[in-house]
């Protein structure tokens, strides 16, 4: 006879693997941020 467990929650802080896609998302959202700071950058000193 089975007994029936609770599943783990998903969201578990100390897993590393969702530290490290969290990580990776921060840093690509801020990468995304510079490169669009560049190229306003770029436009607005083209002309000068």
């Amino acid at each position: 006879m089975t007994t029936h467990r609770a599943a783990e929650p998903l969201t578990d802080p100390h897993r590393p693997v969702e530290r490290a896609v969290t990580v990776a998302l921060v840093l690509g959202v801020l990468a995304g941020l510079g490169w669009i700071a560049g190229m306003v950058y770029t436009l607005v000193a083209w002309p000068l």
